[in-house]
């Protein structure tokens, strides 16, 4: 079938409204809590988040130890290794004096590339890094798009990066909308598309292929 991201993403908004994603109050905050939420879900996050309290600060946690970084972020499980990844991405962030702004220079794909190269970021984080940090305009793949892209009867890529690019080229270069697609796609998969899906409440009803 023809595959539209633009009607399904005018579907969606349309239910759902702008979402005013990332959740946090910061880049830095946003990329801590995107390192955070990997393998669990973003209540966890969001109170290792509150545990860190006003050490969330660039220059404080890029020299905080490694052990008393871990016993803050208890809460958003496999902290040690999480502690790893976060000291390594600061390695990285102090690279750029921890200027988001001079990081928003870099074109779209070195920027991807090098956030590829730190140890504990892979595609999907350093998607939502592009996003919602550095406002380059991705499209984020993760388990909801995938199960909504199915279900919609939608024969995707089984790569990640296959499957980015098939969107991107089918969907307009504009950071804001990915920013809205990616959340609205979570918000559907969370409310509507579950695992058990609502299907007679589903905006996208019409053109789905209810495919299980």
């Amino acid at each position: 079938m023809e595959h539209d991201y633009q009607l399904i993403f005018e579907k969606l908004f349309n239910q759902y409204g702008p979402q005013n994603w990332w959740p946090a109050d910061s880049p830095f905050e946003m990329m801590i809590g995107a390192i955070l939420v990997q393998n669990t879900n973003w209540r966890n996050a969001d109170k290792a988040l509150r545990n860190l309290g006003n050490l969330l600060e660039p220059e404080i946690m890029f020299h905080m130890s490694e052990t008393e970084l871990a016993e803050r972020i208890r809460s958003s499980g496999f902290y040690r290794l999480k502690a790893k990844r976060i000291k390594a991405f600061m390695e990285w962030f102090n690279s750029y004096h921890f200027c988001v702004e001079n990081i928003k220079k870099r074109d779209k794909d070195t920027l991807r590339n090098e956030l590829l190269q730190i140890n504990g970021i892979g595609r999907e984080t350093a998607d939502v890094m592009l996003v919602y940090a550095f406002e380059k305009p991705v499209f984020v793949v993760d388990a909801y798009a995938r199960r909504i892209f199915y279900r919609l009867g939608y024969d995707m890529p089984a790569t990640y990066d296959a499957f980015r690019q098939q969107v991107e080229e089918h969907f307009p270069s504009d950071v804001q909308l990915y920013n809205e697609f990616h959340a609205l796609l979570d918000e559907h998969a969370k409310n509507i598309c579950r695992k058990k899906p609502l299907c007679s409440k589903c905006p996208l009803k019409d053109v789905c292929a209810q495919r299980f």
